[in-house]
């Protein structure tokens, strides 16, 4: 499977994972692992900052105290079942990672959040897709659009199978089921003119 969005390859081609840890530990950049292939982040735009700081705002300030909580884009993601490390917008985690170092990569996110941006919707829903899919605790993947009024929500149905629920208007409601929260698309999209 090749990785081609949203990222610029690393030069030194292949890697091991120890090599990825090492370089993630000294880089000033963030980059992404997935079969030996290293991919530097692409930065983000405004559009993008201003709905993760709606979204992730709203999600910290209602899981204050909750079991389950909300973390950035710093929080590596590591998926064992595929040996990949990602770097999520938003993630929500319902267990402790008081035992985890600072800079350790963590396992099992419940859900995960991408906001999309015109250089990695195809790379998110696709491939980022798939390889998040392999994490057995995940119950909901939401991608947020940057660019028009779109939320889809992904989310794993009785039978083992993704299920998507697809949000529209600025009316609408983003229902987060696994945390019990629902913002309102407005909410999401505020100081963003479309």
């Amino acid at each position: 499977m090749e990785l081609h969005e949203p990222a610029i390859a690393y030069n030194k081609g292949r890697m091991t994972v120890n090599e990825y840890l090492d370089l993630e530990n000294v880089s000033s950049e963030k980059h992404e692992y997935y079969n030996g292939e290293v991919f530097a982040m692409a930065g983000k735009g405004r559009r993008h900052n201003v709905i993760f700081k709606n979204i992730y705002g709203e999600l910290a300030y209602r899981l204050k105290g909750h079991r389950c909580q909300p973390y950035g884009s710093t929080l590596r993601i590591h998926i064992p079942q595929n040996s990949s490390y990602t770097y999520p917008d938003i993630s929500i985690l319902c267990k402790s990672l008081t035992e985890q170092g600072d800079n350790e990569p963590v396992s099992g996110p419940t859900v995960l959040i991408e906001v999309l941006s015109p250089s990695t919707k195809s790379y998110d829903r696709g491939v980022k897709f798939k390889l998040y899919r392999d994490i057995p605790e995940l119950r909901e993947y939401i991608l947020i659009d940057s660019e028009s009024v779109n939320v889809e929500r992904f989310c794993i149905n009785s039978n083992g199978n993704w299920e998507l629920h697809e949000h529209n208007t600025s009316d609408a409601q983003l229902t987060i089921q696994t945390v019990g929260i629902k913002l309102s698309l407005k909410e999401i999209y505020e100081g963003i003119e479309l």
